[in-house]
């Protein structure tokens, strides 16, 4: 498959607006609409919904930025003024997932919300406005992966795209596809386990783990900077989350079948 868009939607000026910028915008009004629907459906004011998405929604950015400067500190470390520069790219989706939650839930401690609940509520949203998301990325072309002979992989024409100016028009792995697929594969797991699973808030930890899964295996087709035995940095936070999600959701799993015997 050839894509062969320019990366930058429209450029006006100093106004520059990339495929990846559009898609996330979209990404997150929709997570924030279907959160919103799904809350009044369960008996939550929407309004509720929006007061913390404003906080998770800033939370998400600074978290997002965080990590992604980090993985790239070689870069930003030389020019720390482009820290703060966000219109020129650089996000991390496990830092806008982490830093969403933390301050959506540090809003819901001061503002006497249920934590589990919402986060439950948000988790469907949050598949669908991944997948949305990286529907920028593709048309980017930024996320370099190994090259690839399979029949599926992607040749990027555009010279401004990364992969064009790293492989030329050679196929590689569409390894943000992939993760797309993974993300509806979870939600499809998820979805019948929505007023099933217990206690509030397990649905938002299964969603973690599993994600932390795909992504894991995912990534060692994706070309990124390598830490610690040879994996990258969405490998490590993956691990850590998949050694925290895992052992929860097994022993609330057993304290709930305790507590119906």
């Amino acid at each position: 498959m050839t894509i062969g868009m320019n990366p930058i939607m429209f450029e006006l000026g100093p106004v520059v607006l990339a495929w990846h910028g559009f898609f996330t915008f979209v990404a997150v009004a929709l997570a924030v609409l279907v959160t919103g629907r799904i809350a009044k459906r369960e008996g939550m004011l929407p309004d509720t919904v929006y007061s913390v998405a404003v906080w998770a929604i800033i939370g998400g950015i600074i978290g997002a930025r965080i990590v992604h400067v980090v993985d790239y500190w070689s870069f930003y470390g030389n020019d720390p003024v482009r820290i703060i520069q966000l219109w020129n790219g650089g996000i991390a989706i496990y830092g806008a997932i982490l830093g969403g939650f933390i301050a959506g839930a540090t809003y819901c401690v001061y503002a006497k919300i249920p934590v589990g609940r919402l986060a439950d509520f948000t988790t469907p949203g949050l598949l669908i406005s991944m997948t949305v998301g990286r529907i920028g990325d593709i048309i980017n072309g930024e996320h370099l992966a190994q090259t690839t002979t399979m029949a599926w992989g992607f040749i990027y024409s555009h010279p401004d795209s990364l992969s064009n100016q790293q492989y030329g028009l050679t196929p590689s792995h569409p390894a943000i596809l992939y993760e797309m697929i993974w993300n509806m594969a979870v939600l499809a797991i998820i979805w019948p386990l929505r007023n099933r699973l217990r206690p509030h808030g397990m649905l938002f930890v299964l969603y973690g783990g599993l994600y932390s899964v795909g992504r894991f295996f995912i990534s060692f087709l994706r070309v990124d900077k390598e830490y610690l035995f040879a994996f990258n940095q969405a490998q490590i936070i993956a691990i850590i989350i998949m050694a925290i999600a895992i052992p929860l959701l097994a022993f609330k799993t057993q304290l709930t079948m305790r507590s119906r015997a």
